[in-house]
């Protein structure tokens, strides 16, 4: 069955003549399947090139116009699945977009820092840069009722969202999937850099922030456990965040006296990443981690919300010196909105340090009962 994907929407009104849609994404988030659904909706003639296929290199090694003029032929759409692995790939494609009229393009990348530094300078104003994540809560209502989608979510939040793994039935079955898609996908994809050498210490990083899910990470606490400068520390996590692993959320603060701004919280994009690092897929029945199990989770799900939808928030949390906090914070067009996360509905109270100081803003709760709203 295929689920149809909320970015290909956006992509579908953005793909103009002369411009290029770049799709971002980890491995096995379904873009070659996206690339093909969207293809269905062309009737002009297209070419479809694999930038790990070793004659795709070929054609386009010879960097003219004229040569990709003969290789298009009557073709105006051309997509290229894996484009970072082809040398020299933004300058390719601004000799085309600028050289050949009316064409249309559309390349993929597995690996956000591998495609964007190889665009770079070259597609500066030539290009739309979008990102595709796991499958999304929205997207899973065209496999599942409201009913099922109850039961679900707690699988869920235990292996995650990747589009195969969503299918799997048996639960030996998507433990060995993710095991997988952390050794050979995930991993090569960082260890491919040319200054990674050893997957060791990246894994005993990721384990680290496995258990702090929720808290504020110290960068100089992380470099003394794994025995890494800071630095190396800071590249890693870098690393992480484009390899689309990890997601960044720094402290909101107005300045004011109380208010801690300078530490940061590390989500993972995936529950079933962040279980399989630790190797812990037991039930919900049987674990003692459900709040940051759900914490994750809906902030992963709020974050493929807001890019599937163009909206574009600033997202933090709040917490103050003398230990008040709020989980969730999103700012738009000056409005604040706090958000506070538990995995069973309950009455939460809105702190006084936060109410004193945004009396204007907005407070939710999002649970378990309630949360489907919020990501629609």
């Amino acid at each position: 069955m295929i689920v149809q994907r909320n970015i290909a929407k956006i992509i579908l009104k953005k793909l103009v003549p002369n411009k290029v849609i770049v799709i971002l994404g980890a491995r096995r988030t379904g873009k070659t399947v996206l690339l093909l659904e969207l293809l269905k909706k062309f009737k002009e003639p297209h070419i479809l090139l694999n930038g790990e296929d070793i004659i795709t290199y070929e054609l386009l090694s010879r960097k003219s116009v004229v040569n990709y003029k003969n290789l298009l032929g009557d073709a105006r759409l051309l997509i290229i699945d894996e484009a970072q692995k082809i040398n020299e790939i933004g300058k390719i494609l601004k000799l085309m977009v600028d050289g050949i009229p009316g064409l249309k393009i559309i390349v993929t990348g597995s690996s956000a820092f591998d495609i964007s530094g190889k665009l770079g300078e070259p597609m500066t104003g030539r290009k739309f840069t979008y990102n595709l994540y796991t499958f999304s809560e929205s997207e899973l209502l065209q496999i599942e009722n409201k009913i099922e989608k109850r039961e679900n979510l707690r699988e869920r939040l235990v292996f995650g969202n990747y589009p195969e793994l969503t299918f799997m039935k048996n639960r030996a079955d998507k433990e060995q999937y993710i095991r997988e898609m952390i050794n050979s996908y995930l991993l090569k994809d960082i260890l491919s850099y040319e200054n990674i050498r050893s997957s060791s210490k990246l894994i005993e990083l990721l384990k680290l922030l496995s258990y702090q899910v929720g808290n504020e990470v110290s960068l100089n606490e992380l470099s003394l456990k794994l025995s890494l400068n800071k630095g190396t520390v800071e590249k890693y996590l870098d690393l992480l965040t484009k390899v689309f692993i990890l997601q960044k959320i720094t402290g909101f603060s107005r300045n004011l006296r109380k208010e801690v701004s300078k530490s940061s919280k590390w989500y993972f994009l995936d529950n079933g990443i962040r279980n399989g690092i630790i190797n812990n897929f037991a039930q919900l029945g049987q674990r003692d981690d459900i709040g940051k199990l759900w914490e994750n989770y809906i902030i992963s799900e709020r974050i493929k919300y807001q890019n599937d939808n163009l909206y574009y928030y600033n997202n933090y949390f709040w917490r103050t010196y003398d230990k008040q906090e709020i989980d969730w914070i999103e700012e738009k067009d000056g409005k604040l909105t706090a958000i506070e996360f538990k995995w069973k509905e309950q009455k939460v109270k809105v702190p006084s340090g936060w109410q004193k100081n945004y009396p204007d803003s907005g407070f939710r709760v999002i649970h378990s009962d309630n949360y489907f709203d919020w990501l629609l």
